[in-house]
């Protein structure tokens, strides 16, 4: 009689039905065809719903299933939902619920469906399987490293950080003629001053204190190759000057030495900051500037592609569920919709770092709001003086300094989105200097919260 219900039900609704008769011929048609839902009822003969349930999550995990259960069963409901049932109805059932619930698992399968032609689309479409995006913006990207794969160009990539600039630099690298040469990268904010001049041109014995021994710089190492210098912004101005006879005249000495060395690599460079204010400031040569921004590449940041998040976030889903060993088959709505309002200001790697954290807390394969970081669900808030200084339990110094932090914390936010997160830009709002500003950003983990 169910059955029967429901095959009118459904099939008045312009979907194509096929029926079994007990649980084990409901396995053997999944075996054997490809379904888009099944609707199954909890008590089967020969084998039992969660039984039925469970082969058929191991054949096909991305098929939804509906369970059916009898009414007062809901621990048996709520087992099913656990094992992988998509949803599940309680007899008696309404009609009008069916049609809703179906047409909404429908929808679903549609999107997911989508979702995956589009990953197809891109991997036959675009070589840079890495870097993910349909929108208008990153097409605009895709389209100019396509032009710069063939050429030999020196390439600017603007954007600010997690927005992948590496990732970008290394597809350019790997789909150019020189692909088989290194790739060699170069931090020129994480590598203190004293010791940068060294790591790119290397240095002679006897150079300095503690060089015991020659020592081959990064251009020397990517001979032939790719040389990626990372926030190019940040490198000290006499160390500018340096690099520009470096790139005009493809040739440099040593540290401590006499010997001029030729050198053919190929240059890219990145920065989060922007580089014609920085040369209005006085901070960055303009000669170097020009020299450089030959071909500017602009990764958006992900606030300015948001329909990306849902394609990026089904690649990282399958990226760590390998990873990790785990089945997490999607992220909820109530989560998609948390998603798609929020700022992300450390963008893309914040993004994949909340889904990395999501699989791992799990215990189901939905990605519910629970397991979002807080700062997801709102930006934070000032804190209670009252309550803070009224905690006689820690001293008043640590009282003042929690106080201190957490304004200081807030400060940088505001600024950061003030000036639409461009970092030069934040810390002239604040006062401060850049790195300064960067120290304060890794202390409280703007980058990636």
């Amino acid at each position: 009689m169910i059955r029967l219900v429901i095959r009118e039900t459904l099939s008045n609704e312009g979907y194509e039905i096929e029926e079994a008769e007990n649980g084990e011929e409901a396995v053997l048609k999944v075996k054997n065809s490809n379904f888009d839902l099944v609707i199954m009822d909890i008590r089967m003969p020969k084998v039992d719903g969660m039984e039925a349930l469970r082969d058929i999550r191991r054949m096909n995990p991305s098929l939804p299933v509906v369970m059916i259960t009898a009414h007062g069963s809901s621990n048996i409901a709520m087992e099913a939902i656990r094992e992988g049932a998509y949803d599940y109805f309680t007899k008696p059932f309404d009609v009008a619920e069916i049609r809703i619930v179906i047409k909404r698992v429908m929808e679903k399968m549609r999107l997911v469906k989508q979702i995956e032609q589009l990953e197809a689309q891109l991997l036959q479409e675009n070589p840079f399987e890495n870097i993910i995006g349909t929108s208008p913006k990153m097409q605009e990207v895709f389209s100019l490293m396509k032009k710069v794969m063939t050429n030999d160009v020196t390439v600017l990539i603007c954007g600010e950080s997690g927005t992948g600039k590496e990732l970008v630099a290394r597809a350019i690298h790997y789909h150019s003629y020189r692909a088989r040469k290194p790739f060699v990268t170069v931090s020129c904010v994480a590598i203190p001053e004293t010791l940068l001049e060294s790591e790119m041109f290397g240095h002679e014995k006897g150079a300095f204190t503690g060089a015991h021994q020659m020592k081959l710089g990064k251009f020397e190492l990517a001979q032939e190759g790719s040389l990626f210098l990372d926030e190019i912004g940040d490198m000290p101005l006499n160390l500018q000057a340096k690099l520009l006879r470096v790139i005009q005249e493809r040739e440099l000495e040593r540290v401590g030495g006499t010997r001029t060395i030729k050198v053919d690599i190929r240059l890219i460079a990145a920065s989060n900051e922007d580089l014609a204010e920085c040369v209005k400031n006085g901070t960055f040569r303009e000669d170097l500037y020009f020299r450089i921004n030959v071909l500017p590449i602009y990764l958006p940041p992900l606030r300015e592609r948001k329909d990306d998040i849902p394609i990026l976030t089904t690649c990282f889903i399958k990226h760590y569920n390998q990873k990790l060993g785990k089945y997490v088959a999607r992220v909820s709505e109530d989560t998609q919709r948390i998603m798609m309002e929020y700022s992300w200001p450390g963008n893309v790697r914040e993004l994949e770092n909340v889904i990395q954290r999501a699989i791992i807390q799990s215990t189901g394969e939905i990605i519910t709001p629970d397991l979002l970081p807080p700062n997801i669900h709102a930006e934070p808030t000032l804190p209670d003086i009252t309550t803070v200084a009224g905690d006689l339990s820690v001293p008043m110094p640590e009282r003042l300094q929690a106080i201190n932090n957490k304004y200081e914390e807030q400060m940088i936010r505001e600024a950061l989105k003030k000036a639409n997160y461009r970092r030069q830009e934040t810390a002239n709002i604040l006062g401060i200097s850049r790195k300064s500003l960067h120290n304060k950003m890794e202390k409280y983990k703007l980058f990636n919260s």
